[in-house]
């Protein structure tokens, strides 16, 4: 069976090392300069990056969340709706860090609060004036 092709007018839905925040440096800057957004599950570290492109970093504490099984469970959550949503997304990088509640909380909750976060963060964070 063929796997669906994108056209070439659609948005691109990867998510590749480009599109992450990957450096400590990077995380410093945005948790020390950044703007605080969040909800009961999930938080949000939002800093304008000048790139063009949002970037994702993922700060998820073992204490917070539980064992690495349900760590990377969040982390593919997180990864997923970022990949979606990354076409209106400003030009920022974009921390995402657990709130206790994230530990019990179904994964449509889950995706629910990253997509409030992520209309917070298009408020937040306006495009520049051209």
């Amino acid at each position: 069976m063929a796997t669906p092709r994108a056209t070439p007018s659609a948005a691109p839905l990867g998510f590749p090392a480009s599109r992450r925040v990957l450096r400590k440096a990077d995380f410093d800057t945005a948790f020390r300069q950044g703007r605080r957004l969040g909800d009961p599950l999930l938080s949000l570290v939002l800093r304008p990056n000048g790139l063009g492109h949002p970037r994702l970093g993922v700060a998820l504490a073992a204490k917070t969340v539980g064992n690495a099984v349900a760590r990377n469970r969040l982390r593919r959550i997180i990864r997923d709706s970022f990949r979606l949503a990354q076409a209106r997304l400003p030009a920022a990088d974009l921390i995402i860090g657990a709130r206790a509640g994230v530990r019990t909380a179904p994964a449509p909750q889950i995706r629910a609060s990253l997509e409030t976060l992520w209309n917070k963060a298009v408020h937040a964070c306006p495009p520049p004036a051209p």
